[in-house]
């Protein structure tokens, strides 16, 4: 568990900083600066715990999984900017300025973006189990 709890805390850190730096070019910044937080790190990580998720609706419809993917990413990426404000005073991602912004931890404009990262999580997640039965076999 805490190999893939790593793994997840690193493949978060860089497909932030990758979504970031692809942001700056759309803002014409030709450095291409990404960023990301270190409090992001236990916050991707804690994806090993949505691995039984994924088990528990594996059997259902893509567009359906992608909805519940969804709704759980928005749940997470709410309470966890929550948590951080009231711990530390500010929450590292602020989008009050967006006019889709929910208390400025979520922003309903960036669903479609959620939606994919669900189905590509589960993809992740399996690719792992099989790296982690492979690792398991005796040669």
């Amino acid at each position: 568990m805490l190999i893939r709890f790593v793994f997840y805390g690193l493949l978060g850190w860089i497909i932030e900083i990758l979504y970031t730096g692809m942001d700056s070019l759309l803002r014409a910044d030709w450095r291409l600066p990404g960023s990301t937080y270190l409090w992001m790190f236990p916050v991707y990580g804690m994806g090993v715990f949505l691995e039984p998720l994924h088990a528990r609706i594996r059997h259902l419809p893509w567009i359906v999984r992608g909805v519940i993917w969804l709704g759980v990413f928005w749940t997470i990426e709410y309470f966890a900017g929550w948590l951080l404000q009231m711990f530390t005073g500010t929450c590292p991602w602020d989008y009050s300025s967006s006019p889709y912004a929910v208390n400025g931890f979520i922003r309903l404009d960036m669903g479609v973006q959620w939606f994919v990262a669900g189905l590509v999580f589960e993809r992740i997640h399996d690719w792992l189990d099989q790296i982690m039965q492979r690792l398991k076999k005796p040669y």
